[in-house]
């Protein structure tokens, strides 16, 4: 194994020139074409994993076969070298700088020697897994500009290895079949229906019976679902599953929409989008020859404005499972029906063979934003356990026998404002966690994270909602969330962060670990009796798996969500992650007291791959601390009327990456702290788009001269209180202008 990879990096070294010409950028940035002398399959000679090997997975425990290691996505390692006794010694074995200060949340695929990982900007990386050697790269030149379209960050969540071919979806929608051996392009196809909507891809493609499968995401901007799937060979599409129905005026595109069309009940909600995004979770089954789908939330958030009569609003924050082959439904389970509150259904999900009150089952195990842990028959859908994992004030519990949620009157957020657990990034996000079968636990980083849902002021003041064409489109009050905070902060539940051995039969923790932080990285456990999960101080941890003692450490010096994966070559086990911050956290920025710093703020935000084996003893330097002083600003003489109308703009359209209340978390510039020539060039960076090629596009289809100035004056206006209040000079900063 060791000689053919070195045959390979030689290959490579000939390609890599003809290799980065071919991805030059071009005026048309989606190829479509699969013909051309340019995309002939090379012959495949590594990555050759097809579904034999996958569903024979545990009969090659050191390699790390697809997303979540196995079809049942466990994510559970059997290797053991790196146990209880032994973990002490573990030891950095290579760190490779992956050239982002962009968040990193993929799951690297390990086969035969060779690892796979994909970064920020959907890069692509085939790397010598032993020692950390770049074999060859692949960057499918995403124009800068898609950033803006991304509702959270420019991320990648990984690549799916199958029949000698590396797949990966880029952030503006193609779905690219690489070369495993080469990383020369074979084919590439356009996945987005619409153009003219804000469609992203940032999930990892599936791949299973000579298909990929993958979704995408874009709900917060407005889009509807749907799921494609894709011939392996060629990218021809076989099928195609939308998620909520479409114009109901015209015919639907497959019977299933007919059924969901009678959940949707008056309004528009077409015309703003309908949402449902797959943007995350699809899994294959392959004992009943299925797929699930996790389905994400709806555009709008609100249920008044996109159904204003009602109705559970099929198929949104779902689980729907479909025949593998035709794509046709089998089953759905809804898990918050007329979702309210961005409680998407996305997240992991794993499978699972369980002994449930007496009775063998094949189940399905996931733990979704809304706080619910499930555990559901994957034959017919029956739900068999939702226990609430974290504090959940929504609902008061789920009614097994009808299989719904029962809301909480009190939490009505229409006529009044209301702190809701959980909040938008969920009781649990997409990162990842594990299944240990044998303890009948699954290890989850859990989290409480709480927001004050309260309805658009201007549909409040119009019962108009207009749909927002190159920004947000939620129906809560988001520009002036900032007095909302401020008006009910003594009320605010404190956000924190977990990882819990929990029994999703019984609904108890077997042990917590309380994270000074709430958004921390996915999970690894190992038959080692470890559980290993990076964290937002940017530690990655090995607890003992039995009641959660912390028994090794390492400080990576950058916040960490993705999650671990092990493997094993020449009889050496290894650990590999991935480290930098981001994702859907942007918009909270820098947290506040008693949530701890993350180690983005501190140290900066710089993407690595880290790999460990017992006695490796390579170092990481630690970094300098990043000077986090405001400068002095230049003389502020806007009025509090325009500050506050720059409020509301920079609510709108810039707080979801910059932060709320202009205050950074790390990984996107702090508006606080830009330098005197960003000053003057700002309307050039806001309108005329002079640093879209690093994500700042243009908003000048939504943006005035006139509302930059106003936008500028409230940027400028909240350095200056932060920079006196930094300085001593005044006890608080004002966070806000509105009245």
């Amino acid at each position: 194994m060791r000689a053919l990879i070195t045959v390979v990096a030689i290959v490579v070294a000939i390609v890599a020139l003809i290799l980065f010409v071919q991805n030059e950028p071009t005026s048309d940035p989606v190829d479509t074409s699969a013909t051309s002398e340019d995309l002939a399959a090379p012959t495949a000679t590594i990555g050759l994993i097809d579904d034999a090997r996958i569903n024979n997975a545990e009969s090659e425990p050191g390699n790390w076969l697809a997303y979540g290691r196995t079809y049942e996505e466990q994510r559970f390692s059997p290797l053991k070298q790196i146990n209880r006794e032994t973990v002490s010694e573990l030891g950095l074995a290579w760190a490779r700088d992956m050239g982002t200060n962009r968040v990193q949340e993929a799951t690297p695929i390990i086969v035969d020697g060779v690892m796979f990982v994909s970064s920020s900007w959907s890069r692509v990386f085939a790397i010598d897994a032993v020692t950390g050697d770049q074999l060859w790269a692949y960057d499918p030149k995403v124009p800068g500009e898609w950033g803006r379209r991304a509702c959270c960050d420019v991320v990648n969540r990984g690549v799916a290895v199958y029949q000698g071919r590396v797949y990966v979806a880029s952030l503006d929608g193609r779905l690219i079949a690489l070369d495993a051996a080469t990383g020369i392009k074979v084919w590439e196809v356009d996945t987005i229906i619409d153009r003219d909507r804000f469609y992203t891809i940032t999930g990892a493609p599936r791949a299973a019976k000579g298909k990929i499968f993958i979704g995408n995401g874009g709900a917060e901007f407005g889009v509807r679902g749907y799921v494609t799937a894709y011939d392996a060979e060629t990218g021809e599409q076989v099928w195609r599953f939308y998620t909520v129905p479409g114009d109901p005026s015209l015919p639907f595109e497959h019977p299933e929409m007919e059924t969901a069309a009678d959940t949707w009940k008056g309004g528009e909600w077409w015309k703003i989008g309908g949402g449902g995004t797959v943007w995350n979770s699809i899994v294959y089954d392959p004992d009943f020859d299925q797929v699930y789908l996790g389905v994400g939330n709806g555009s709008p958030w609100t249920r008044v404005i996109r159904s204003p009569g009602g109705g559970d609003n099929l198929f949104l924050a779902s689980i729907v499972a479909l025949d593998a082959d035709t794509g046709r439904m089998k089953w759905y389970y809804q898990t918050t029906p007329g979702d309210n509150w961005d409680y998407t259904a996305v997240q992991d999900i794993a499978l699972a063979d369980m002994t449930v009150d007496g009775v063998d089952r094949k189940v399905l195990l996931q733990a979704p934003k809304n706080g619910f842990f499930y555990v559901i028959d994957r034959a017919d859908g029956k739900l068999l356990r939702a226990h609430p994992f974290a504090t959940v004030t929504w609902a008061t519990h789920v009614d097994l026998e009808t299989g719904r949620p029962v809301e909480n009157p009190d939490l009505d957020y229409l006529e009044k404002e209301q702190w809701i657990l959980p909040g938008p990034l969920g009781a649990h996000n997409w990162q990842a966690m594990s299944v240990d079968t044998a303890a009948g636990l699954v290890y989850l980083p859990a989290q409480d994270n709480p927001l004050i849902y309260g309805m658009s002021e201007e549909w409040k003041a119009s019962g108009v909602y207009k749909r927002n064409e190159g920004g947000w489109n939620l129906g809560i009050e988001i520009a002036g969330i900032a007095q909302l905070l401020i008006n009910n902060l003594e009320d605010q539940p404190t956000p924190k962060g977990y990882l819990k051995a929990f029994d999703p039969l019984t609904g108890t923790d077997k042990w917590v670990v309380e994270i000074p932080h709430y958004w921390n990285g996915g999970v690894l456990g190992t038959a080692g009796g470890l559980v290993f999960q990076g964290d937002a101080l940017g530690y990655l941890t090995a607890y003992n798996k039995d009641n959660g003692e912390a028994l090794w450490q390492f400080n990576t010096y950058t916040s960490i969500l993705a999650p671990p994966v092990s493997f094993m070559i020449d009889e050496v086990q290894y650990v590999s992650i991935l480290t930098g911050n981001g994702g859907g956290d942007l918009f909270s920025g820098e947290p506040l007291p008693p949530v701890a710093q993350p180690a983005s703020l501190t140290y900066g935000n710089y993407g690595k791959l880290l790999t460990f084996k017992i006695g490796g003893s390579a170092t990481l330097e630690a970094p300098t601390a990043v000077d986090r002083s405001i400068p002095e600003q230049p003389a502020l003489t806007a009025s509090v009327e325009d500050i506050a109308r720059g409020e509301r703009l920079y609510g709108n359209y810039c707080g979801f990456c910059h932060g709320l209340v202009v205050r950074s978390g790390g990984s996107i510039t702090d508006l606080r702290r830009i330098s005197e020539a960003s000053h003057d060039a700002f309307d050039k960076i806001v309108l005329e788009g002079i640093m879209a090629s690093a994500g700042m596009a243009s908003f000048a289809d939504v943006l005035t001269t006139e509302d930059t100035a106003r936008i500028h004056d409230y940027v400028r206006a909240r350095a200056i209180e932060d920079r006196e209040v930094a300085l001593g000079n005044q006890e608080a900063a004002r966070l806000t202008w509105l009245q």
